[in-house]
């Protein structure tokens, strides 16, 4: 069993991922781009490294939880050089199909094994190691890396082999992810508007065929304006960009996801900080 691994970028998401993996047992090395922000995963057993390269150093599996591709492709280039012969690497941060292709040919060019395996999950999630991972990747890497989605995950969906396979399922679940968030937005700034509680939306719907608890979590999140980020509008905009190229290269009309980019993009502009649901403030012109 694979028990030593290394996870390069400790935001949101990355730091809750380091500690499952200690938490199961596993010998695990940090790094993030600020390391003072990493400094407090030592309190877990998690050795802090300075560098790429010296968290990679001697890992079976290497994990990045990194904002974006250019983000990973940097970190990486310092990293692969200091990759074992038979380490893997476990690309996890939400890059697109471009974004993928472009890592997996990184990854070829040094001779190490890739698994695509973004995650559906927020903070909460990652931090109590029930992320669903979707995984794309060769079959023969499995034994290699389950163990690590097992510590990180309560599911992980093999779905396919192919390097972007994964991406594509987490495209199609990030859009219904967005979709819910801004859909809620739209109810819960309407019926304020409309002068009657927005909490009522939420309980006509709650125990229903209608009802979804991530709207019900981000609707009282809305109407408490408890914007704590779980899942930052940097990132809904940063994925809801490359939702759209997604759309855009395989034909599907994209003008629902337009219209949801433009919102969390304006969303951001003034609250760049906060979680998703501030677009609320957006939908209700209190921004």
């Amino acid at each position: 069993m694979t028990k030593t691994a290394a996870v390069l970028g400790t935001g949101l998401m990355g730091s809750g991922m380091a500690r499952t993996l200690a938490g199961a047992g596993f010998d695990v090395t940090a790094w993030n781009r600020t390391t003072e922000k990493a400094r407090p995963l030592a309190d877990a057993g998690i050795t802090v490294a300075e560098d790429p390269a010296e968290a990679v150093a001697g890992a079976d599996v290497v994990l990045t939880m990194l904002f974006d591709v250019d983000a990973v492709a940097g970190v990486m280039s310092r990293a692969l050089p200091a990759f074992g012969p038979d380490t893997v690497w476990v690309q996890s941060g939400t890059v697109g199909l471009a974004g993928t292709a472009r890592l997996a040919e990184l990854a070829r060019e040094h001779g190490t094994p890739f698994v695509d395996a973004p995650v559906l999950g927020t903070r909460q999630p990652a931090e109590e190691g029930k992320l669903i991972v979707l995984a794309g990747g060769p079959a023969g890497l499995q034994d290699t890396v389950n163990p690590v989605f097992d510590a990180v995950g309560a599911r992980t969906v093999w779905v396919g082999e192919q390097p972007g396979d994964g991406h594509r399922l987490k495209l199609a679940a990030n859009a219904w992810v967005l979709s819910v968030t801004a859909a809620t937005a739209q109810s819960v700034a309407l019926a304020d508007r409309l002068g009657i509680d927005p909490g009522g939306f939420l309980d006509v719907i709650a125990g229903g065929p209608l009802d979804c608890a991530y709207a019900q979590l981000k609707g009282k999140a809305m109407i408490s304006d408890e914007l704590e980020p779980s899942f930052g509008l940097g990132g809904a905009v940063k994925d809801s960009a490359l939702i759209l190229d997604a759309m855009r290269e395989a034909g599907v009309d994209d003008r629902l996801m337009a219209a949801m980019h433009a919102q969390y993009a304006a969303a951001e502009d003034e609250h760049g900080d906060e979680d998703m649901a501030a677009v609320v403030h957006v939908v209700t012109g209190s921004h």
